[in-house]
């Protein structure tokens, strides 16, 4: 039996030296001293190892002792102690008169029942290209993000420079017609401008649809209510966020149904209120606008709508949703509402309950 107990480590060695000789990776097979036994024919390429005297010497004295790294001295006697395997150590490889090379280094020892004779695998990937495109592409993905919320900001700027145009324009209009027409454009075009501030300031590219309703609402209260004291607009809303395409379309409906609240709901100077509200259940929302105004004729609103009912029924219809129309004596609530499909069902094109 005496005689039989060198044979495990020979047969392990010999198992482990055909590894290396015919591993594509590059790899060594080191001793308990760390001595380098054999090294794969692509560790000599890639680190400029003459094979043949590879053999016998230190990890530490390869190449011109580029190797000998105080932690990595360390781990590799953490792991031949049985402590711990060096699981994807990171190193800089530095030798005189080349670049520095990324390395990810794994080692494992070797338990062939002999522990006067361990041995231990390491295996060496270069990363050095991988890393660089990593940073590369995180360059450019920031490079991108600073882009976008610099184009962000002109285009609020230029639009909000198109409405101040408008305004002006309304000013000096003669007609009256003119100067309403005016006003509505003015108002749709911040309605926009304020889309673009609150994307510009979104990181994720989502919109905060109570910050934005507040300043669009502040915004087209700016321009058409003379007295805040008898005349006041309110927005309640949900801690709820929608894309960028989503909050284009709410926003556009909020300003549509504001602006013809403000124009027809409080004749002759009436004093009242509009609530703007914005509710969610799960996928389910509600988008509505409410007024304590002169209310509409029976039957909702007129057979031949005007350009801002169009609007809104053609949002509505985009966003999947029903506008329903509510006299609530006194004044009117406009909802719009979406309903997410039922579980197994399909979504159906809505009808305008108006």
């Amino acid at each position: 039996m005496a005689d039989d107990k060198p044979i495990l480590p020979i047969v392990t060695d010999s198992l482990a030296l055909a590894l290396v000789a015919s591993s594509d990776a590059p790899i060594l097979l080191l001793d308990g001293a760390l001595t380098v036994i054999a090294a794969s024919a692509s560790f000599a390429q890639a680190f400029h190892i003459d094979p043949a005297t590879a053999a016998g010497r230190s990890l530490f004295a390869l190449g011109e002792g580029e190797w000998d790294v105080p932690q990595l001295r360390s781990l590799l006697r953490a792991t031949l102690s049985g402590v711990a395997d060096v699981q994807a150590y990171e190193m800089d490889l530095r030798r005189p008169g080349r670049e520095p090379r990324r390395l990810v280094i794994t080692a494992h020892g070797l338990d062939h029942g002999d522990p006067e004779n361990v041995r231990l695998l390491l295996a060496v990937s270069d990363v050095t290209d991988a890393r660089l495109a990593e940073r590369l592409k995180d360059d450019l993905l920031r490079e991108k993000a600073i882009l976008f919320q610099e184009l962000q900001h002109r285009v609020a700027n230029s639009l909000q420079i198109i409405a101040s145009v408008l305004m002006q324009t309304a000013r000096r209009a003669p007609s009256v017609e003119t100067k309403g027409h005016l006003y509505d454009a003015h108002n749709r075009v911040m309605s926009v401008a304020t889309l673009q501030r609150q994307l510009a300031a979104s990181s994720l590219g989502d919109v905060e649809l109570s910050a934005y309703f507040n300043d669009l609402c502040e915004s087209i209260g700016a321009s058409m209510i003379s007295d805040r004291e008898k005349l006041r607009l309110e927005v309640k809303s949900d801690r709820a966020s929608a894309s960028a395409d989503v909050s284009v379309s709410l926003g556009l409906i909020v300003t549509e149904l504001v602006i013809n609240a403000l124009k027809h709901a409080f004749p002759a100077g009436r004093a009242g209120h509009i609530l703007v509200r914005y509710e969610t259940h799960g996928a389910d929302w509600t988008l509505s606008v409410k007024d304590d105004g002169a209310g509409m004729p029976t039957g909702g609103l007129p057979a031949k709508a005007g350009l801002g009912t169009s609007i809104v029924q053609a949002l509505a219809k985009q966003l999947g949703a029903d506008v329903t129309v509510t006299d609530t004596h006194p004044g009117t609530n406009i909802s719009v509402m979406k309903k997410a499909p039922a579980a197994g069902g399909h979504e159906t094109k809505p009808a305008l309950a108006v």
